[in-house]
């Protein structure tokens, strides 16, 4: 095994000399994600709002393919806030914004809030900011039975996927958190008034009703399956979790970030997302680097894989299981039962940075 690269630990060298040479932007590769990402779904919405007279059917029949290149534009302001999406810095900042605006959401507070997912993601002290809510077994038994049906009522897949993109995509990025400084307070209220004042544009041309059925379904389906990416790319059964004192931002990434294997056309619309395992070790670098990163390193090879209906039945785990170091549902909760912990089928027990889960529930216990 190359030295660089022993379980458990990632020499400098893993990051320098291997990684690196797939982080660096390239400009013809980009052009061509936003030739097949935000300009498709331009041109698209805008068909939408010549057939709004035609028929009501062809306007929902074009929102299919527009929330599939929505997605796509989605990848791109999301290695945009990265910074890994162009080699120039001051493209990837307006570029991004402007496809913040496609998909509504404020680029330099996203930028901030999804720095602090990749640096906290798996660990158990530091939740709350770009993740998806989740409680340990001991946290959801202590609480009141009203928290209780909130935190069920999020977790419920019709909740989660139904109302929220409604929550997560037009309600919730207009809004200045707590956390926020002066000038991303700036930049969020600016994305609003521009939101706002394009909104309202559209209305004055062609009628509110005719925007909100345009806008609202792509916006609403595309927001649909990102939440449902975003909540299998760290939520699956063998995930890592770990307390501050024993987090490891390699394991987080290798073992606390799934691959999902998608079929071609999805991986396409998503931008390669799938490899999440590859962007959370690397997050410099491009969605369209991903999967060469993968093939080309058998550290990735190793991951938590899940095809695409594994990734569906992940919607039943709720909770985790501090004891065992795996999600469970509320009904293996309730019972007390965890089931023998287990590594993944496609996951080596000696991969680099790897923890098994029985490692986890051993320290636990002791």
């Amino acid at each position: 095994m190359d030295d660089a690269v022993t379980p458990g630990h990632l020499a400098p060298s893993f990051w320098r000399d291997t990684l690196a040479p797939y982080a660096v932007p390239d400009p013809r590769r980009a052009a061509a994600d936003v030739a097949t990402s935000a300009l498709p779904y331009l041109i698209l919405t805008a068909l939408m709002y010549a057939a709004r007279d035609v028929s009501t059917e062809l306007v929902i029949a074009l929102a299919l393919p527009a929330t599939g290149f929505l997605l796509r534009t989605f990848v791109v302001f999301h290695d945009c806030t990265h910074g890994s999406f162009s080699p120039w810095r001051r493209v990837n900042t307006w570029l991004g914004v402007g496809c913040g605006l496609l998909v509504y959401s404020p680029f330099h507070s996203w930028r901030h809030e999804h720095a602090v997912h990749h640096a906290t993601a798996g660990d158990l002290d530091q939740r709350g900011m770009g993740d998806v809510d989740t409680l340990t077994v001991a946290e959801y038994a202590s609480r009141s039975s009203a928290q209780r049906l909130g935190y069920r009522l999020m977790r419920n897949p019709l909740v989660m996927l139904g109302f929220g993109p409604l929550w997560a995509l037009i309600l919730e990025p207009r809004l200045v958190p707590s956390w926020a400084r002066k000038r991303f307070g700036a930049k969020i209220l600016a994305t609003d008034v521009a939101l706002v004042a394009i909104l309202a544009g559209l209305c004055a041309l062609f009628g509110w009703h005719t925007v909100l059925l345009v806008q609202l379904p792509a916006a609403m389906l595309a927001g649909a399956v990102g939440i449902w990416l975003f909540y299998v790319q760290h939520q699956f059964e063998d995930v890592y979790w770990e307390r501050k004192d024993e987090w490891s931002y390699a394991a987080s990434a290798l073992q606390g970030s799934s691959h999902l294997r998608l079929p071609t056309v999805l991986r396409f619309f998503t931008g390669n997302i799938g490899l999440h395992h590859v962007h959370h070790l690397s997050p410099r670098i491009p969605n369209y680097h991903l999967q060469r990163a993968h093939d080309e390193n058998p550290v990735f090879h190793a991951a938590p894989e899940l095809n695409l209906w594994e990734a569906l039945l992940t919607l039943r785990l709720k909770l985790y299981d501090e004891r065992s170091g795996r999600l469970v549902t509320f009904a293996e909760a309730r019972r007390g039962v965890s089931a023998p912990p287990r590594l993944g089928s496609d996951v080596s027990a000696n991969a680099p940075g790897m923890v098994r889960p029985d490692q986890r529930a051993e320290r636990s216990n002791g």
